[in-house]
């Protein structure tokens, strides 16, 4: 995925310098979203009303470097330096873009960074976040029509496409064509997912952006409101063109807006958001409406509201963490708190425990006469919904499927009328899921989101809620449900006590740091763990590592084990227990390099000869274990990162949440 941003301040004087570092900021609070190319644009010079028709024939600058965003800085300041570029000069209206990139189509280079543009003059300038999937049947018309492609991208053929909308309305004699409108008719032509801004030399001062797939946010600060001037906060107001100077920002993330304002529209697929004379005008696309009359089609305006972000500065910063991922970590049992207020009810003697999840209470009934359950992922979520499996099974009695996303659509797999497909996602832009989305619904099946942001651990809990809600009128497993439901009131405190793990584990990835594998054993509930811990210290301690289910050690993976191959072995006290004592004895009867994880007490039963490091961990509900259990596996690959002189939150080749296929 990318990260997207744009600043357009009106009626309020700001410099270029100021504008660049706005930009900057930003592009710094996206860029775990991307990090291996960035790029900005911003005007050549300002403009007056009466100066209008100089500044729609000065084409906007354009810096692009490869990299992370602060190589971006330090060659935009060495350009403006060698072509004494005013960084004072001063803009009362200014509208700037600004990308960081993760490379899909095309190697991290300055010619492949965003904006893209559509020729040497920077007519139409665009920075997008997705993948457009027909873009070479795009490219080959444009090139037929004249057009040069200097990228590899599959973006460049946005701003190339806008050019050839707005030429040919100009050739046709519509000269009034609008900035929306343009925009409108690219879109007619793309497929796939995208969120994408526009600035053009053509149409000064103004920012448009849509969205199909891809999260895209809008941020409105109202200065005279700060200054005590003018009513309360209200939509209309802060959305009309009112002439009161204000600033407008436009985000892949909130965590780029929340330092500026709190006011914020989420915009919605389909929607064209119109930055023009400081106001905010919200378009809808419709494929059906083309053009009428040799004209293009002028869309109705629609109605949105604004909404106040639940966020502090201080959630976005590593605060005393030296580290982003060693922050989520450690902010687990917050996460889990938060997740589970107010959807767990636990009354006094009188009331029943129960689970409230207010989206899916029109649907329970059509869940529960589903024929079976499709758990759809990815990757991490992948594995938490491979976690949260059986206790959705226990509790349900409905067959609970697995598919990974991209398998799933690859091999066209049946999906039927009387399914429900549960899509699980860390950012809910997964290009892969949401594709899956799509073919779930075309084939009929009843479809429920699962999102969270410290991803694993939540989402193993909201399926946990999600088992307990569907087989919440089954009354034999009503002892089994307030169990758990107990069990998920204490695991915040649990989590707390697991997390005093973090010298213990860093003592072990220094043992660590010079293997060059480690084999992860689990089975039953904590089969999902070991594929989960795993993952992480192959995607950021860039070691080969494999999670592997313990069953299945006897069938080719015990060829692997001798005494220099690391081995860890998740045993800790479920009803597979006895069966993970087995293992263990298995591989130290080959000399295996035995690393245990045991429930607290359990060391002398798991450890053989006292020939194995033990690492125990507090016992839970068995189906909450690998909440648990995980965390010892993220301490140990976020200290392998660090030791081994990794950057542990921008993992090589990786983005945190990919949106691409």
């Amino acid at each position: 995925m990318c990260g997207i941003f744009a600043y357009l301040n009106f009626n309020v004087s700001r410099e270029r310098r100021y504008i660049l570092e706005v930009l900057f900021n930003g592009l710094r609070r996206l860029e775990y979203r991307g990090y291996d190319s960035a790029g900005i644009s911003i005007d050549s010079s300002s403009y007056s009303g009466s100066d209008l028709n100089r500044q729609i024939f000065t084409p906007p600058l354009v810096f692009r470097q490869e990299g992370n965003i602060e190589s971006l800085v330090k060659s935009v300041y060495q350009d403006v330096d060698a072509t004494d570029l005013n960084l004072e000069e001063s803009f009362s209206i200014h509208a700037g873009i600004a990308h960081t990139r993760w490379a899909t189509h095309g190697e991290p280079a300055p010619r492949n960074s965003h904006p893209q543009t559509s020729d040497a003059g920077n007519e139409f300038l665009v920075v997008h976040n997705g993948v457009v999937t027909n873009y070479e049947v795009l490219k080959e018309t444009l090139v037929r029509h004249g057009f040069t492609f200097e990228s590899e991208t599959d973006t460049e053929v946005i701003p190339k496409l806008a050019k050839f909308v707005f030429d040919k309305a100009n050739e046709e004699g519509d000269q009034s064509v609008t900035f929306s409108q343009v925009v409108i008719e690219v879109m007619r032509h793309l497929e796939g997912a995208y969120a994408l801004i526009f600035k053009s030399r053509h149409y000064p001062n103004e920012l448009i952006a849509c969205k199909r797939g891809s999260p895209l946010l809008l941020g409105v600060k109202e200065l005279a409101e700060e200054a005590g001037i003018g009513a309360s906060f209200n939509d209309t107001k802060f959305l009309s063109s009112n002439g009161q100077p204000k600033e407008l920002f436009l985000s892949s993330d909130a965590n780029a807006l929340v330092e500026h304002t709190k006011k914020v529209l989420v915009v919605e697929d389909g929607e064209v958001v119109h930055l023009k004379d400081g106001g905010v005008s919200i378009l809808k696309f419709d494929q059906a409406k083309g053009k009428r009359g040799g004209t293009l089609s002028r869309p109705a305006s629609v109605q949105r509201a604004l909404s106040i972000l639940e966020m502090e500065v201080e959630q976005i910063n590593k605060g005393k963490y030296e580290h982003y991922m060693q922050k989520e970590i450690h902010e687990q049992p917050e996460s889990l708190t938060t997740t589970m207020r107010g959807r767990l009810i636990r009354g006094g003697s009188c009331k029943a425990k129960t689970v409230l999840l207010g989206g899916l209470k029109d649907h329970l009934k059509t869940i529960r006469r589903s024929r079976r359950i499709v758990f759809i992922g990815c990757g991490t979520s992948y594995n938490a919904a491979l976690a949260a499996r059986p206790i959705l099974e226990e509790l349900s009695g409905i067959p609970v499927t697995m598919e990974i996303a991209s398998d799933l659509l690859d091999r066209q797999g049946p999906i039927y009328r009387e399914d429900t497909a549960v899509l699980v996602s860390q950012s809910g832009e997964t290009a892969d899921t949401l594709n899956a989305l799509e073919y779930a619904l075309e084939n009929g099946a009843l479809c429920v989101g699962v999102a969270s942001t410290k991803a694993y651990t939540s989402q193993i809990v909201v399926m946990a809620m999600l088992a307990l809600a569907i087989g919440g009128d089954l009354i034999s497993s009503q002892e089994r449900r307030e169990a758990v439901i107990d069990g998920l009131f204490d695991l915040p405190s649990k989590l707390k006590e697991v997390l005093k793990l973090d010298q213990e584990m860093k003592d072990l990835a220094k043992l660590l740091i010079a293997e060059q594998s480690l084999l992860v054993f689990g089975r039953g509930y904590n089969y999902a763990t070991a594929l989960e811990g795993a993952l992480k210290v192959k995607e950021v301690a860039l070691m080969h590592s494999e999670g592997i289910l313990a069953g299945e050690m006897k069938h080719g993976p015990l060829a692997l084990v001798d005494e220099t191959l690391p081995i860890f072995v998740i045993a800790t006290r479920d009803a597979c227990f006895s069966k993970q004592q087995s293992v263990i004895q298995q591989l130290h009867a080959r000399k295996g390099r035995l690393i245990v994880m045991c429930t607290k007490g359990d060391a002398a039963s798991v450890c053989v000869g006292g020939s194995c490091r033990v690492i125990e961990v507090p016992q839970a509900e068995d189906c909450l274990q690998p909440v648990i259990n995980i965390v010892p596996l993220q301490l140990l690959a976020y200290h392998l990162t660090v030791l081994r002189g990794h950057n542990v939150d921008q993992p090589r080749n990786l983005a945190k949440s990919v949106t691409t296929q």
